[in-house]
């Protein structure tokens, strides 16, 4: 059977109609030497999904397709592909190409190369648009899709693409090890990821929440300490000075009290955002930063060896999201969407799965 022309996919129209999805052909861009067509299976979905759909991280056009947490099976590979080989079970994340050629991307950082395309709401330099994964099939450059590990199941793998990368990175480039005392506030869908790495990496790992419930969990995943930041207004109190590295996990930013967040940092200590909350921080004075020389900081992705490598680290020490997974399809895409924006109705990540049945299981 030939290789398909054009995609499916599962799309909105609007920021209006954020919930409501439909079946549209996706046209992708013209197949080049260095392109993976790959028929997916399953794909997570992401808080940027909803961000992206109900339009708060800006309007758009639709119709769009969004997912950026793909796993499937590669089908098509370019002539100058070496890394991938037809039928490998491979992963796409939240990035699709870049030019590889800047001196961004010559530093590996890539995600920040000026000219790169993100997966789905995004167009390449000839026009073409950008389609997620919740798709038939997604096509992206080879330097952006990766092979998955045996060890880790599809559904469990899709969250390492964004959320797995997004709270991995900070952390290794923080050089997060022995000897380092790490705080991770917010148990969600990057946080329990990021309490699981930090472990893994071998710091001192404490949790910062606001949800009292939520410890057990916490617990459960590596962290030797639970601090729940809501029912004492000194809750930083016997922290001060504690913490290297603050990897901030939570959406609700905008509500925090920042100079007694940063006041548990150490000397140089460093506040990371990881993700992106719709509303901004609040305002900040700079004595919040001075009374221990804090840094605020934040991330786009991984890189692709940062990725190949969290990826490794996972197989072998068996670190996986907690995910449910919903059937694909345009109830199943409204679930999803819903779940995730109300915020509690996750535990702690969905992945779309079933796509075979939607789209039918082509042997290439």
């Amino acid at each position: 059977m030939g290789y398909p022309e054009t995609f499916e996919g599962f799309v909105v129209d609007s920021p209006k109609t954020w919930n409501q999805f439909h079946r549209h052909e996706l046209k992708p861009k013209p197949f080049g030497d260095d392109d993976i067509d790959v028929q997916i299976e399953c794909c997570g979905v992401c808080g940027s999904d909803i961000h992206t759909v109900t339009g708060g991280w800006g309007d758009f056009e639709g119709p769009l397709c969004v997912g950026h947490e793909v796993v499937g099976k590669a089908i098509k590979v370019g002539k100058n592909v070496t890394e991938i080989k037809q039928g490998d079970r491979v992963g796409v994340g939240a990035q699709v190409w870049s030019c590889l050629k800047c001196d961004v991307c010559k530093s590996k950082n890539e995600q920040y190369c000026p000219h790169m395309v993100d997966t789905y709401n995004a167009n390449y330099e000839d026009g073409s648009t950008a389609h997620g994964g919740w798709a038939s099939h997604i096509r992206a450059h080879q330097y952006f899709t990766f092979k998955i590990p045996d060890a880790i199941p599809s559904h469990l793998a899709a969250p390492l693409l964004c959320a797995g990368i997004t709270t991995y990175s900070p952390l290794v480039r923080a050089n997060v090890g022995p000897g380092k005392t790490v705080g991770i506030i917010g148990v969600g869908g990057l946080g329990h990821l990021g309490i699981q790495w930090a472990r893994a990496l071998g710091a001192e790992v404490h949790v910062l929440t606001h949800s009292a419930y939520k410890a057990d969990d916490a617990k459960a995943l590596g962290a030797q300490n639970v601090i729940v930041t809501g029912d004492d207004e000194k809750w930083a109190e016997p922290y001060k000075f504690k913490f290297d590295f603050l990897l901030n996990c939570a959406d609700a930013t905008h509500k925090f009290d920042m100079k007694t967040y940063l006041s548990v940092l150490k000397v140089g200590g460093e506040f990371h955002m990881c993700g992106i909350p719709d509303k901004p921080l609040p305002p900040l004075e700079v004595l919040a930063f001075m009374q221990n020389g804090a840094k605020l900081s934040a991330n786009h992705l991984g890189n692709h060896q940062e990725m190949k490598a969290m990826l490794q680290l996972a197989a072998e020490k068996g670190i996986v999201p907690k995910v449910e997974t919903v059937q694909l399809g345009e109830d199943g895409c409204k679930e999803a969407v819903e779940r995730v924006k109300e915020g509690n109705k996750v535990h702690y990540r969905l992945t779309l799965t079933g796509f075979d049945k939607v789209f039918g299981k082509v042997e290439y």
